[in-house]
C-alpha cells in the first residue's frame, strides 16, 4: 500500500508539472505557418537533443536535401536524420544553454524551449542571438 501511495504521488507530480518534452514534435514555420518537419527530442547524458526524423517537402523542392550552408560537422550532411538541437539543459520549467541549427540557412542559434502553459501539446522553441530572437510553435505528434 505504501508503494502504491508513492506511485500515485509521482504520477500526480508529473501531471501538475506538465508533460515531458521528450518525443516527436511537428515543426511549424513561423513565417508561412506550414509544417516543415518532425523532430524527435531525446535525452542523452542528462541533456536533450533533437533530430529531424521526417521532412515535409513541396513537390518542387529537393526531396532529400543536404545542408550545404552549414559550417560545422553538419556541412554537406543530409537534413533528414540531422541533429539540429544540441546540449539543452533543464532550467526550472524550460530548457536552455543549448543550440539549434537552421539547416535552410546553416546558421546556429542559442536556443531555449518550453511547454506552453495553456497547452501541453505545444512546444515554444526560441532561437536567438543576443537580444534578437524568433520563436516557433511546435505541435506534439500523438
Amino acid at each position: 500500500m505504501k508503494y502504491l501511495m508513492v506511485l500515485c504521488m509521482l504520477c500526480a507530480a508529473v501531471v501538475v508539472n506538465g508533460q515531458s518534452v521528450l518525443g516527436k514534435w511537428k515543426t511549424i514555420d513561423d513565417e508561412t505557418g506550414k509544417p516543415k518537419s518532425i523532430v524527435e527530442i531525446t535525452e542523452r547524458d542528462g541533456k536533450l537533443y533533437g533530430t529531424i526524423v521526417e521532412l515535409f517537402r513541396e513537390p518542387n523542392e529537393v526531396q532529400d536535401p543536404y545542408c550545404d550552408k552549414c559550417e560545422d560537422d553538419r556541412k554537406d550532411k543530409r537534413i533528414l536524420g540531422m541533429e539540429i538541437i544540441r546540449d539543452m539543459e533543464k532550467d526550472d520549467d524550460e530548457y536552455d544553454d543549448g543550440t539549434i541549427c537552421d539547416p535552410k540557412t546553416g546558421k546556429i542559434y542559442d536556443c531555449k524551449f518550453w511547454i506552453d502553459e495553456d497547452n501541453p501539446n505545444v512546444l515554444n522553441v526560441r532561437g536567438y542571438v543576443a537580444f534578437f530572437f524568433r520563436t516557433q510553435t511546435w505541435e506534439r505528434v500523438k
